[in-house]
């Protein structure tokens, strides 16, 4: 995780900054970055909630966003059953995009026996050290230094390359390349939506094109590539 850590790090970074310049308080911001830990969520609510947005908008965008984490889990879950609830919900709360591609591209399979569970559990918890520690300092110098960083730093960008990242090491079947071309190109097309619903809109459209793809492609579509 060491190589990603920089780019975590600058996306922290901006995402702090963004909570200050919103407006928000040094507590709120603070509180937002240790209670949420969801980068997407918290970049995505940030201008709903300067926007006076309902609250059910809020609440309805974040699940969105982060429904991704559904499929995480589902994946995991064999990886991870035989832990305690507060293990796994531990777990859960600590994934990240990257912990979880860096995770099943090493383990592609579950643990057969206590050696290989023990053996996951800490790559796991390695991974979310390095991703958990790179946010939350660089989120708190953000949310510190907020009003003397300027904008045009450009630091989202670094927060980009890293989702471009994950999508293209993810994207390995034709049908989940598909389906984020669908997702692109739904977002476009509903770009003039109000509260960035263009967002929630890519989602249902990509889920509901491709389950029905899922059920009619051929099973090489499937297929890791």
């Amino acid at each position: 995780m060491a190589p990603l850590a920089t780019g975590i790090a600058a996306w922290g970074l901006m995402t702090g900054v963004a909570m200050v310049k919103s407006g928000m308080s040094v507590i709120e911001a603070l509180a937002m970055t240790f209670l949420v830990y969801a980068g997407s969520s918290q970049l995505a609510a940030i201008p709903l909630i300067v926007a006076g947005a309902p609250m059910w908008v809020i609440l309805a965008t974040g699940f969105c966003v982060n429904l991704r984490f559904v499929v995480f889990s589902l994946h995991l879950r064999p990886y991870l059953m035989h832990m305690p609830r507060w293990r796994r919900m531990t777990h859960g709360f600590l994934t990240a995009d990257m912990t979880y591609a860096m995770f099943t591209r090493r383990f592609p399979k579950p643990p057969v026996g206590d050696a290989q569970r023990r053996e996951q559990e800490a790559y796991l918890s390695g991974n979310y050290f390095v991703t958990w520690t790179s946010w939350m300092v660089f989120s708190v110098i953000g949310i510190v230094l907020g009003n003397l960083i300027p904008s045009s730093w450009g630091l989202g960008f670094a927060g980009v390359l890293c989702l471009v990242g994950i999508l293209c090491s993810l994207a390995n079947t034709p049908l989940r390349r598909l389906s984020a071309l669908i997702a692109g190109a739904a977002a476009v097309a509903a770009y003039s939506l109000p509260l960035k619903l263009n967002i929630v809109a890519a989602i249902a459209v990509a889920v509901f094109v491709s389950f029905w793809l899922e059920k009619k492609a051929p099973q090489t579509w499937r297929e890791a590539s």
